[in-house]
């Protein structure tokens, strides 16, 4: 397995995993690489440094990693929730509502719904503010 670093044509950073470099190559090619903020299929590779295993074991990486990953989670976590008990759930009609609030014909007020990434690309060229929500990480308590 091999991670990437990548970025959108709209400067959305983010980080995926292939199989190999190759296989990176033929999903880019075909139009399989997208990103998961906006929906763009325009994605290039960014500079990375190696991971290169070194002769010392460190006692503190894993535990920062560790501690790193719990934070992001619980904060993925807060931001959904917030979101599910404050903004109104629209369902597979958000790309539509979330147009007539932007252009007046609907009452002003926070949604949260589905939206393909065709119909999240024709939201922002169009001006209508929109992001992707956090997808509800696992439970810790069932973590393994």
């Amino acid at each position: 397995m091999i991670r990437y670093a990548l970025n959108c044509d709209r400067d959305h950073l983010f980080e995926a995993w292939f199989g190999s470099s190759s296989d990176y190559d033929d999903q880019a090619g075909r139009g399989l690489v997208e990103c998961p903020f906006c929906g763009s299929r325009t994605v290039a590779k960014q500079i990375m440094a190696p991971a290169v295993a070194g002769t010392r074991k460190s006692a503190t990486a894993p535990d920062a990693a560790a501690q790193m990953q719990a934070m992001m989670m619980h904060a993925a976590r807060e931001v959904r929730a917030h979101v599910e008990t404050n903004f109104d759930y629209v369902g597979d009609t958000f790309a539509r509502e979330a147009r007539d609030i932007h252009e007046g014909r609907s009452e002003k007020r926070e949604i949260y719904g589905e939206a393909t990434g065709a119909e999240v690309r024709a939201l922002k060229e169009d001006g209508v503010p929109c992001a992707a929500l956090p997808a509800a990480p696992p439970d810790p308590s069932k973590l393994n």
